[in-house]
């Protein structure tokens, strides 16, 4: 089957749909409640900037099971003593629950409920190979992201950042999404022309090495390409040498846009070709560089002074190369019994003890809004004051509700706003500063009586 036919819905684990077909059996489909979290901050990060609800919510909201899906299930031997009626259930699927989730670009720390999902059990279990995939890739890049536009942006002199991992990304549609990601984390844009398409984000480049290869001498290959592109051109000019590839540059004239650097000392380099520039009087000719850069690298740059106005970064980034994986969870908080009355469910085991019921998120701030520290409690908890609640509705019965509805445009300018709002001492890159999460007396109160009466049974 061609990749463009992959089936979405069977983009999960094999026993999210056993479970489903055993659930649907014995008739066990109350209403419950799923939490997505991350039980810690990771010790190389200080926080985590979330991501990947805008493509949760339309994996939710279009959610079906085809034909060929059935036909598929039918085949494996695991299904063979599963009767019919469960896969004429699955072929009507959708979605008729409530989510809650905190606005894409929301910083979150341990233990903290990203999304919140309230449905019968099967539509609820069936989310959450998914949902983690989403928001444990997308929310790595974008907290690498934010990290590297941090760095860049660290003397107060705004810089622009191009996302150019898609070659080193694990695959095309991750490569799309790490463009994304990049882009709600503040960069300026990607060189990914999906990204650019579907999600609107300004892309960027024009020629590779190998244009300069493709031609007799680097002077003709700088000329053809400005001829084709006079008002876009950023000549790359490390091909062979990189100073006399400035030094060709400059014999086009001042209407070439930018050059760019991809090897050797970025630092070095861009103060000599920032003078051949300005001796020819190309003043307003900008400074790229790229080259396995990330938040560390640039930092020394900009510490430097180098004369670089846009950083191009990809592998570090779309890779997220020094925390490649996020360990979210999906777990079970409560369901109701035959009877109406919630069964609060949790976990005690070594390390992995989850807190029981539906969760409300509270950021408690100062007066001139920076954050002080969050408090977890029970969703009908009254809001703190100086605090608000950070999980919103954002699908209702099945729908995406008006605050799920939000543009890249709006999320990205809260992201900003959500770093600025975080006290220096938590940007730090190479010490872990934990953010202070508490919880509420009512959570730790119910936890207690749940440990309580399911270690009695």
């Amino acid at each position: 089957m061609p990749a463009s036919q992959f089936s979405t819905s069977l983009i999960t684990d094999l026993y999210q749909l056993t479970m489903a077909a055993g659930y649907f059996t014995h008739q066990c489909n109350n209403q419950a409640s799923f939490e997505l979290f991350v039980r810690r901050v990771p010790k190389n990060r200080n926080y985590l900037v979330t991501a990947g609800l805008a493509e949760s919510l339309d994996y939710i909201t279009n959610l079906s099971f085809s034909q060929s899906d059935i036909e598929y299930l039918q085949s494996l031997t695991v299904f063979k003593h599963v009767k019919s009626d469960f896969f004429d259930y699955l072929l009507n699927f959708h979605f008729t629950g409530d989510v809650w989730a905190m606005p894409e670009g929301t910083l979150v720390f341990g233990n903290e409920p990203i999304i919140r999902v309230t449905a019968p059990l099967i539509e609820a279990q069936i989310l959450e190979t998914y949902l983690l995939s989403t928001i444990n890739f997308q929310t790595l890049i974008a907290t690498k992201g934010a990290r590297i536009v941090k760095a860049a942006n660290q003397d107060g002199k705004k810089r622009s950042l191009l996302e150019f991992g898609t070659r080193r990304a694990h695959g095309g549609v991750a490569g799309t999404y790490a463009a994304r990601a990049a882009y709600l984390s503040g960069f300026t844009g990607t060189s990914n022309l999906a990204a650019g398409q579907r999600f609107q984000i300004p892309v960027y480049g024009t020629a590779a090495h190998a244009w300069t290869l493709a031609f007799n001498d680097e002077p003709t290959a700088f000329k053809k390409l400005y001829q084709v592109f006079p008002d876009t051109s950023t000549l790359l000019i490390d091909t062979y040498d990189t100073l006399k590839g400035a030094e060709n540059a400059c014999k086009l004239g001042i209407g070439i846009k930018g050059v760019r650097i991809d090897s050797g000392n970025l630092a070095e380099q861009s103060f000599k070709v920032r003078e051949i520039l300005d001796n020819a009087g190309l003043h307003k000719t900008k400074i790229v560089v790229s080259g396995d850069l990330n938040e560390f690298s640039i930092t020394e740059l900009v510490k430097s002074g180098a004369p670089v106005d846009t950083f191009g970064v990809g592998t570090e980034l779309a890779t997220s190369r020094d925390l490649p994986a996020l360990g979210g969870v999906y777990k079970l908080v409560e369901r109701l019994n035959d009877d109406g009355s919630r069964q609060f469910t949790a976990k005690f085991s070594s390390e992995k003890t989850t807190y029981p019921g539906i969760k409300q998120v509270f950021r408690h701030y100062a007066s001139n809004g920076e954050y002080l520290c969050d408090t977890i409690g029970l969703a009908n908890e009254s809001t703190p004051t100086n605090s608000r609640p950070l999980l919103t509705l954002v699908i209702k019965k099945g729908k995406v509700t008006d605050l799920g509805s939000v543009s890249l445009e709006n999320s990205r300018s809260y992201v900003a706003q959500e770093l600025a709002n975080l006290p220096e001492k938590y940007h730090s890159f190479t010490q872990q500063v934990l953010y202070p999460v508490s919880i509420s007396m009512a959570l730790n109160d119910l936890l207690g009586h749940v440990k309580a009466s399911l270690i009695n049974k």
